[in-house]
């Protein structure tokens, strides 16, 4: 499913617009103080990866991000009433530390696979470009 994603060639891509980019990476940051705790993220084109522990409901967690993120981002493209996500979301539960080991590497190492980036550190709208940020482990 990621690998379509990366490649889509139609539809919108408003994420990769910086500044709407920027807005969604903040609000995700801002988000860890009450509704998760972060672990990784990466903001691709046209989708984004969280890997978090929720601290409360995830769809009410979710309803907050998106709400947001959308209010903003459609500031910034000067149109309203057009929803901005799609409905749904892809949910996994991590089962294990290898598991989680796995899929925090995949996030972090997504745009490069998809060719935003030559190195995961110098893609800005991820958990590891930013300070403090985390640093993929060997393997």
């Amino acid at each position: 499913m990621d690998q379509l994603l990366d490649e889509q060639r139609a539809g919108p891509a408003y994420l990769r617009m910086p500044a709407i980019a920027e807005v969604v990476a903040d609000l995700i940051d801002q988000g860890a103080a009450c509704d998760y705790l972060l672990h990784a993220w990466a903001v691709m084109p046209n989708h984004v990866h969280l890997l978090i522990t929720p601290q409360v409901d995830v769809p009410a967690l979710l309803r907050r991000l998106k709400g947001a993120s959308a209010r903003e981002a459609n500031k910034l493209l000067g149109q309203t009433g057009r929803p901005f996500w799609q409905d749904e979301s892809y949910d996994h539960l991590v089962r294990g530390a290898n598991e989680f080991q796995r899929i925090q590497n995949y996030i972090l190492q997504n745009p490069v696979r998809a060719a935003l980036a030559r190195s995961a550190e110098e893609y800005p709208w991820s958990s590891i470009s930013r300070p403090g940020g985390l640093k993929p482990a060997a393997g």
